[in-house]
């Protein structure tokens, strides 16, 4: 015969869960409250009014908050240095709004991809997450990198190094690697991965994803794997391309289609032309 539920038990044992969870972890809602906070600081688009200097010192309180379940000791001093470092982080935003902004016919001014688009919204996220995850913080970049992942569909693990003017088109789908590197003016499409060429636990202190050097373009869907995988500079690949090897500065690589009829014979299809 089934026992009786004892409710009062079941509500002790999962408040002290709650209770034992709130010392020891960070909340998502505070999470979004940072991320909030820093655009508003950031950018003019993303403000609601009010005293800045106000808003910079409840943002600095935020992430303080943030940080002390997981590093109490150091959640101050890398609270304030989180809050210094908000002039170059939006120095670098700048330009990356600005390289989508040239580079998409259909902006119209980098108020709109500052705004508006999904793409730049994920990487600022991620410049904010890969300044604690240089500092070795655990699990808050990640939780700052699952605020914009729900947000946009865009995937980027906040030790992914990206470099200047970085481009993401549209964006949905987009994953980039915790250790995958990322150059100089380099645009992307919907639905590329920087992924891992092996998904095994012993690899996780070593490079497994790919390096993609300066001035690429990765068209949709484009897959590029593996930690000695090097895109040269300069290159273009193309749409729906598998790539499990490095390809020399300047390369142009191409999924070609293929016609098959109902008689089984093959036909060319129209060159994918980039």
């Amino acid at each position: 015969m089934q026992a009786l539920f004892d409710l009062d038990a079941f509500a002790a044992d999962v408040q002290a869960q709650r209770e034992a969870h709130v010392q020891r972890a960070p909340s998502v809602e505070q999470a979004e409250a940072v991320v909030d906070a820093a655009l508003a600081l950031l950018f003019p688009a993303y403000a609601r009014g009010g005293d800045v200097r106000a808003e910079a010192l409840r943002f600095q309180d935020l992430v303080r908050d943030l940080l002390t379940p997981v590093v109490p000791e150091r959640a101050g001093p890398l609270a304030a240095a989180t809050l210094a470092e908000l002039p170059r982080l939006r120095q670098r935003l700048c330009e990356d709004a600005e390289a989508t902004a040239s580079g998409d016919p259909a902006a119209e001014s980098v108020d709109e991809v500052v705004l508006a688009y999904p793409g730049f919204f994920a990487t600022a996220v991620h410049r904010l997450a890969h300044c604690l995850w240089r500092q070795s913080v655990p699990l808050v970049p990640r939780l700052l990198a699952e605020v914009a992942h729900r947000q946009t569909g865009v995937d980027i693990h906040p030790g992914a190094q990206i470099g200047h003017s970085f481009a993401i088109d549209h964006g949905t789908g987009v994953v980039i690697g915790e250790t995958a590197i990322v150059g100089d003016r380099v645009r992307v499409f919907q639905g590329v991965t920087l992924g891992a060429l092996f998904v095994e636990k012993a690899l996780a202190q070593t490079k497994r994803h790919p390096t993609i050097e300066d001035d690429v373009v990765l068209y949709a869907n484009a897959t590029v794997l593996g930690g000695e995988t090097v895109v040269g500079a300069g290159s273009t690949v193309g749409g729906n391309v598998w790539l499990t090897r490095s390809v020399p500065p300047g390369s142009v690589v191409t999924h070609k289609a293929q016609l098959r009829t109902q008689d089984g014979r093959t036909q060319p299809m129209p060159e994918y032309v980039i």
